[in-house]
């Protein structure tokens, strides 16, 4: 066990663990956090803050995870690399773990003209690969990067972010690895919606072992319909949607977005080596409880609701 959080128990047991985005408020009040929250906690073993992703402004994932923590939930604190240098993050790693944030995914980040502020500056000090190294380093070695001494080191569950989706296609498997080796302890992917380019990449996987070193979660998410993912497919960077899908989108009407996202988990749950789904509804929350019922998937109380 890296941190004991609820998360790392789940997927140590063995259990298909579902994980979900929750869209961050552009708002100063804790209450727009609770309530977004306790939609997806009954059916989620853990949920993700996200850290101004698409290079846009919302509440700081490290706040948002404060209050997760303080009433109870187990979120997973996205850390993107684009806002800060290694002295912040080594300092937001150290105060996370103090608050019990326990998990934590390690982002490059998207660069600023994919935002609405695209005169920002950019640091990128450090990467997915080096922020995940500086956290193994805090955690196992017990020191910052400049080999001071911790007093006592933070407990995390470290995660990353792989494509399988974007090209090259036979590289992401090896990338993957490089991410275990650089710390990962369980990687979330990007959507998916190409069923049998994920059946290629989780055969190089297993062909490598990798799915025996590491707990993958496969992302999944409603989409609105087929204009809803025809502009996604044209605009959003490394989301890819197959033709055939989109067909299905246009002929099956309302909701079909939906069942299709249920569709997936089952036949994703069946491929060997995943060990859980993530799941990205934007702006779509209350439809995740729906989703994991219908895709039949276990509800485990492992996080309490606020009272």
């Amino acid at each position: 066990m890296r941190s004991g959080s609820c998360l790392e128990q789940v997927l140590r047991a063995g259990k298909f663990a579902v994980t979900a985005e929750m869209n961050p408020p552009d708002s100063a009040d804790p209450e727009a956090v609770y309530e977004r929250a306790k939609v997806l906690a009954p059916v989620c073993d853990a949920i993700n803050a996200t850290d101004a992703s698409g290079a846009h402004v919302h509440m700081s994932s490290v706040g948002v995870c404060a209050l997760l923590t303080r009433a109870g939930f187990d979120p997973i604190m996205q850390v993107s690399c684009r806002d800060k240098n290694r002295i912040a993050i080594q300092g937001d790693l150290l105060g996370a773990s103090a608050m019990g944030v326990r998990n934590v995914l390690c982002l490059t980040g998207d660069g600023v003209q994919a935002g609405d502020q695209p005169e920002a500056k950019p640091v990128f000090d450090l990467d997915s690969m080096t922020l995940l190294r500086t956290a193994c380093i805090l955690r196992d070695k017990g020191m910052f990067l400049s080999g001071r001494k911790l007093d006592v080191a933070p407990k995390l569950f470290l995660g990353a972010a792989e494509n399988p989706f974007a090209p090259p296609y036979d590289f992401r498997p090896y990338r993957l690895k490089k991410k275990w080796e650089a710390g990962a302890d369980f990687i979330q992917t990007q959507y998916c919606y190409d069923l049998p380019r994920l059946r290629e990449f989780m055969a190089k996987v297993r062909d490598l072992g990798m799915h025996e070193k590491l707990f993958i979660l496969i992302g999944v998410g409603p989409v609105r319909g087929a204009k809803a993912a025809e502009w996604m497919r044209a605009n959003v960077p490394g989301v890819w949607i197959p033709d055939y899908v989109i067909e299905r989108l246009k002929k099956g009407g309302k909701g079909e977005g939906k069942r299709l996202c249920v569709d997936l988990i089952r036949e994703i749950r069946e491929i060997k080596g995943v060990s859980g789904v993530h799941i990205m509804a934007f702006k779509q929350e209350e439809q995740v409880p729906e989703i994991v019922e219908e895709a039949g998937l276990l509800v485990r109380e492992n996080i309490t609701a606020p009272q």
